[in-house]
C-alpha cells in the first residue's frame, strides 16, 4: 500500500515547489506522507464534493463524538464535548494561544524547536524565553533547573511540544508531571502541541496527553491537536484545541475571532472520516515507518561522522552531522536530496538536518544513497 511511488508533480505540493529550481533533487523536508490518505478518506472527500453546494459549515457533533472516541481509544484520555475548539491548524492554533497573553505577558519554550514555538508569541508581540534541550543517552531531555531559572516575572505561559519536534522525545509521565509542577508553582498555563500524539513509534514508550494528569494540571492547559499529521491531511487544514476551563476556552475563542475564520467543510469531511474509519491505516502505516527507520538506523551506523537521536514519534529523524564540519544542508542539497535545516529550528539546531522519511522505501533507500553520496 504505502511502497508505492505517486508522482506529486502537477499538484503544487509545497514539498516540490519551494525547491523545485533544483532538478532531480528529492524532496524530504516538510513534514508531510508521501502516501495516499485512507481510503475512507477520499471516499467521504467525492460523496461531499458531489452534493456541490460548499456553503459555511459548522462543527457536527458526529465529528466531535469521533474524535472524542479516537482520543480513548488510543490515549485513555476522556475529553467531553464542551472542551472542544476547532481550528484552521496547529499553526494558527499557537498564535492564538500567544494572544491570550497581554501586552506584558512573555511565554517560556525550550530549543531547538519547531520554528513556529518561537515566531508565533513575536507575531502576538508577546516575549519568549527559549532554553536549550539537552542531550541525554541520545535523547533530548529538558533541564528542569535550568528551565526553571528562565521563567521571568511576566511569564504566563508555557509553550511545550509532545513529541518533541525535533528529535522525537516522548516525553515521560515523570517529566509531564515537573512541567505540570513548575506551572503550579509558579501560575503558568501550558499550551501543549500534541499533533504527533498518534505517530509513536517505539514500542516501548506511550503518549500522555500533559491535561490527562490531573484535573489541577487540565485546568491551566490548553492541549493542541489534528488529524493532519496522523492521517496525512495537512494540506486539508483542520485541527482543533482542548480546554477544560471554561475562562481559558473563552479566552482562546476571544483570541481566534481575530486570526481564523472557521475550519473548510472538506477539511470537517475528512477529519470525520479519518478518525471513524481510519484507524487500521494508521496502525498499517506506524509499521511502515518503522521499517523505514530501521534504514535510517542502519545507514547512520554505516556512516560514524552521523548520529541519530534517539526517535521515540514522528517519522522526522533528527540526525547531528557537526563532525562533517561543514554545513550540512547544503551539502546534501548538492547531493540531491533537500532536507529541513537544522539552524531553522533556534539555538542548538546548528549542524543538525532533519530527514522525513515518510515515503515509499525505494525512494527512501536512493535519498540515503545520495546523502552518502555526498559525504564522501
Amino acid at each position: 500500500m504505502f511502497s508505492k511511488t505517486i508522482d506529486r508533480n502537477g499538484t503544487h505540493a509545497l514539498k516540490l515547489e519551494r525547491y523545485k529550481n533544483y532538478n532531480g533533487a528529492i524532496p524530504a523536508w516538510v513534514a508531510d506522507m508521501d502516501f495516499k490518505s485512507p481510503q475512507c478518506v477520499i471516499d467521504a472527500l467525492k460523496k461531499r464534493v458531489e452534493h456541490g453546494v460548499f456553503g459555511y459549515t459548522a462543527v457536527s457533533d458526529e465529528l466531535i463524538e469521533a474524535v472524542a472516541n479516537f482520543i480513548k481509544k488510543e490515549h485513555g484520555w476522556s475529553v467531553p464535548k464542551e472542551w472542544f475548539a476547532f481550528t484552521s491548524g496547529v499553526v494558527a492554533s499557537l498564535n492564538i494561544a500567544c494572544g491570550i497573553l497581554k501586552e506584558n505577558e512573555s511565554a517560556i519554550t525550550t530549543t531547538p524547536i519547531y520554528p513556529y514555538f518561537l515566531s508565533a508569541p513575536a507575531n502576538m508581540k508577546r516575549e519568549v524565553t527559549a532554553v536549550r534541550m539537552r542531550e541525554i543517552e541520545g535523547r533530548w531531555s529538558i533541564d528542569f533547573d535550568e528551565f526553571e531559572k528562565h521563567i521571568k516575572p511576566n511569564c504566563r505561559m508555557i509553550l511545550l511540544c509532545n513529541p518533541y519536534n525535533p528529535g522525537g522525545t516522548v516525553f515521560t509521565k515523570k517529566e509531564l508531571l515537573k512541567i505540570g509542577e513548575i506551572a503550579l508553582k509558579h501560575n503558568l498555563l501550558i499550551c501543549s502541541d500534541e499533533i504527533h500524539a498518534d505517530l509513536v513509534l517505539s514500542e516501548n514508550v506511550k503518549h500522555i496527553p500533559i491535561a490527562s494528569l490531573s484535573p489541577e494540571i487540565a485546568d491551566r492547559t490548553i492541549t493542541l491537536m489534528a488529524p493532519s499529521k496522523t492521517f496525512n491531511i495537512a494540506g486539508l487544514q483542520s485541527s482543533f484545541a482542548l480546554a477544560q476551563n471554561k475562562n481559558l476556552k473563552a479566552a482562546f475563542e476571544r483570541s481566534m475571532g481575530h486570526i481564523n475564520g472557521g475550519v473548510n467543510l472538506l477539511a470537517l469531511t475528512a477529519a470525520q472520516a479519518a478518525y471513524e474509519g481510519g484507524g487500521e491505516w494508521l496502525q498499517n502505516v506506524k509499521e511502515y515507518l518503522r521499517e523505514n527507520l530501521k534504514l535510517v538506523r542502519k545507514f547512520i551506523v554505516n556512516n560514524p561522522k552521523l548520529r541519530l537521536l534517539e526517535l521515540e514519534a514522528t517519522y522526522l529523524a533528527w540526525i547531528d552531522c557537526r563532525a562533517l564540519d561543514t554545513d550540512p544542508w547544503k551539502l546534501f542539497l548538492k547531493g540531491g536530496v533537500v532536507l529541513n535545516d537544522g539552524k531553522s529550528f533556534g539555538e542548538g539546531g546548528e549542524g543538525f538536518v532533519r530527514l522525513n522519511f515518510a515515503m515509499p522505501r525505494a525512494v527512501l533507500k536512493e535519498v540515503l544513497s545520495r546523502m552518502e553520496n555526498a559525504m564522501r
